[in-house]
């Protein structure tokens, strides 16, 4: 019963949707208006074979190299950054800069540069993934409790010894909201990059399927783009459940 209710809770709001999405388009004869019951016709008809690995395989290759690459770059130099003043002021101006620029704006030219192949989608993704997780890890490492780090030195805590258990611990938290912020972005970047000089992808089909009129098709594979969000959204939830388990912890003891 434990498990059902937040299961139930979940479900309640989209269960919710449907219903009343079903009951308004059941009448409509428009073509291009998705109704939810042709929706996953189409969704088991046309993506559940061939496409799926023709198709979807490659997005998530796409979107699995260039985050976790975002992931490991974005927190190493956040971590470096944020705890060297020299470093923080060196690099602050120019981050502001770059940071500032869409990462789509840079399509045509990462096109141009390294080709329509994957190597131009998954620099883009990790480009607009790779800054809110190091903007946020530097926030993490700078922001650490003065009293502690003055503690760590007081009990000679040097190197490895305090990286791994006052560095790394007190920024985490802000590490995990960088994550947090760059999994939606990385959706997004991996449809956008797939939408214009691709030969595969999800976005690549789903252009496809738009050009050739075939609208039941297209709605579910953008149903299959939010049913990736909602994985990856469960995911990172179990990942910060265990990673973040003591700081709750800490927070909850704090509020008693």
């Amino acid at each position: 019963m434990r498990f059902l209710r937040p299961v139930a809770t979940a479900l309640a709001l989209p269960v919710v949707i449907v219903v009343v999405w079903w009951a308004a388009t059941r009448g409509s004869i428009n073509p291009f208006v998705p109704k939810p019951d042709l929706m996953i016709v189409d969704l088991v008809q046309t993506w559940f074979g061939p496409l799926l690995a023709q198709q979807v395989l490659p997005s998530l290759y796409r979107l699995g190299i260039a985050l976790a690459a975002a992931i490991v770059v974005g927190v190493a130099l956040g971590l470096m950054i944020g705890t060297s003043v020299v470093a923080r002021k060196l690099t602050g101006p120019i981050f502001e800069f770059i940071r500032a620029v869409p990462p789509p704006v840079l399509l045509p030219v990462l096109l141009l540069v390294m080709g329509i192949d994957d190597r131009s989608k998954i620099f883009l993704i990790f480009l607009g993934c790779f800054w809110p997780i190091l903007l946020n890890t530097i926030d993490g490492a700078r922001s650490a409790d003065s009293v502690l780090a003055a503690t760590t030195v007081s009990y000679g805590l040097r190197g490895w010894v305090r990286f791994r258990h006052f560095t790394l611990p007190s920024a985490l938290p802000r590490i995990m909201t960088g994550v947090r912020l760059a999994l939606p972005i990385s959706l997004i970047l991996m449809v956008v990059s797939e939408m214009y000089a691709a030969l595969d992808g999800l976005g690549y089909q789903v252009m496809l399927f738009k050009q050739t009129f075939e609208t039941g098709a297209m709605w579910a594979g953008i149903l299959i783009i939010g049913l990736i969000g909602i994985v990856m959204a469960f995911v990172y939830s179990a990942v910060e459940g265990r990673v973040l388990g003591w700081y709750r912890g800490q927070r909850e003891m704090e509020r008693q």
